[in-house]
C-alpha cells in the first residue's frame, strides 16, 4: 500500500497550527504519519501539540530555521511519498489524494504540485487563485524565472526517495529553499501539476516573503548554486535570469517605496538585459497610479 509521510515544520505559529495539522487529518487519503517539528518555539506550541496525543509524531529542536526542520522530518519520515505544509497554511481534503493518483499514473515522476488560493487572514476572503501550474520536464522554466511551482513548500509532495537523492532543503536559501529544491528535482525528473486548488495559502504579516532583502540574498544564493553548472545550455540562460531577478526585486522595492534599492536593481536588471527597457519605461505611469490612488 502506498504510504504518505506529511511533515510540518513550525516555528512559533501556535495560532496557525492547528488548523494545520486538523486539515492534514481530514484528508481522504489517509496519512501514514504526521511529523511536526518544533523549531524552537516559544509561543504556545507545545501545549497544542500535547492535545493530540499519538495522533501526530512531534520532534523539538532548536530553532535553525523551516529548510533545517524540513529536514529533521525527513530523516524521521517512514513514508514512501513526502507531503510538506507550512504551520500557517491549509490543506484541502482531497489534496493527497489527487496528487498520490498522479504518482501512481505515472511512478517515474519526481514531483507533483498543485493549485493554491491565497487568501487574507484577517478576514478569510480570497485574494488570488493560482491554477497556472507547469508539467513535464521544466527546469528551463524554473532557471528562467518564467514559472514557479505553484503553492510553495505546502504544495509539494515527492517519493523520499527523490528528497534523499537530491539532497534535500538547503537551510542557507530561506524563503528561497522551495524554488532551489524543486530545481534541483526537476533537472533529473518530470513534474507533473494537478489543476484545482488544493491548498489555501495564509497571507499574514509573519510571512517570510515579505522579507525583501532576506529574499534576496536567498534568491541570489539559490541561482548561484544553479549557475555552477558549466553546461552551454545553462550558462546561455544567465543573462536572462538574472536580469529578471533584479527585474523583480526593483519591482518588490518600489511597493515598498525603497527608491535606492530600486533604482540598484532596475540598473542592475538592465546590465544583464537591456530588453527590460521597455517594463521600467511604463513606470512614471505606474507611479502616476499610485500617487492617485493615495489621494482618493
Amino acid at each position: 500500500m502506498t504510504t504518505v509521510s506529511a511533515i510540518i515544520p513550525t516555528y512559533n505559529y501556535a495560532r496557525f497550527l492547528r488548523d494545520a495539522i486538523d486539515s492534514v487529518l481530514a484528508q481522504t487519503f489517509p496519512v501514514l504519519e504526521v511529523i511536526v517539528v518544533d523549531d524552537g518555539s516559544t509561543d504556545d506550541t507545545r501545549q497544542v501539540l500535547e492535545a493530540y496525543g499519538d495522533r501526530i509524531r512531534v520532534i523539538h529542536q532548536e530553532n535553525a530555521g523551516v529548510a533545517a526542520a524540513r529536514m529533521t522530518g525527513v530523516s524521521a519520515a517512514r513514508g514512501e511519498y513526502l507531503a510538506f505544509l507550512d504551520s500557517d497554511d491549509i490543506w484541502l481534503p482531497q489534496k493527497l489524494e489527487k496528487q498520490i493518483a498522479r504518482f501512481e499514473q505515472d511512478p517515474a515522476l519526481g514531483l507533483v504540485h498543485c493549485g493554491a488560493e491565497m487568501f487574507d487572514n484577517s478576514s478569510g476572503g480570497t485574494l488570488s487563485i493560482d491554477l497556472n501550474g507547469m508539467e513535464g520536464w521544466v527546469a528551463r522554466e524554473l532557471l528562467l524565472l518564467d514559472r514557479g511551482i505553484v503553492g510553495g513548500g505546502s504544495a509539494l509532495m515527492v517519493p523520499k526517495r527523490v528528497a534523499e537523492e537530491v539532497g534535500g532543503f538547503d537551510s542557507r536559501l530561506s524563503p528561497s529553499e522551495d524554488w532551489d529544491f524543486s530545481y534541483r528535482v526537476a533537472t533529473r525528473y518530470r513534474v507533473a501539476f494537478v489543476p484545482e486548488v488544493l491548498i489555501r495559502y495564509r497571507l499574514h504579516g509573519g510571512g517570510g516573503h515579505l522579507n525583501i532583502p532576506r529574499m534576496e540574498k536567498g534568491m541570489m544564493l539559490a541561482l548561484e548554486k544553479a549557475f555552477a553548472n558549466d553546461d552551454p545550455a545553462i550558462q546561455s540562460m544567465r543573462r536572462i535570469t538574472y536580469g529578471r531577478i533584479h527585474r523583480t526585486l526593483s519591482a518588490c522595492y518600489f511597493e515598498r517605496r525603497d527608491l535606492r534599492e530600486f533604482m540598484r536593481h532596475m540598473l542592475a536588471s538592465l546590465r544583464y538585459d537591456p530588453r527590460n527597457a521597455a517594463y521600467f519605461a511604463a513606470y512614471p505611469l505606474r507611479l502616476v497610479r499610485r500617487t492617485l490612488r493615495a489621494g482618493d
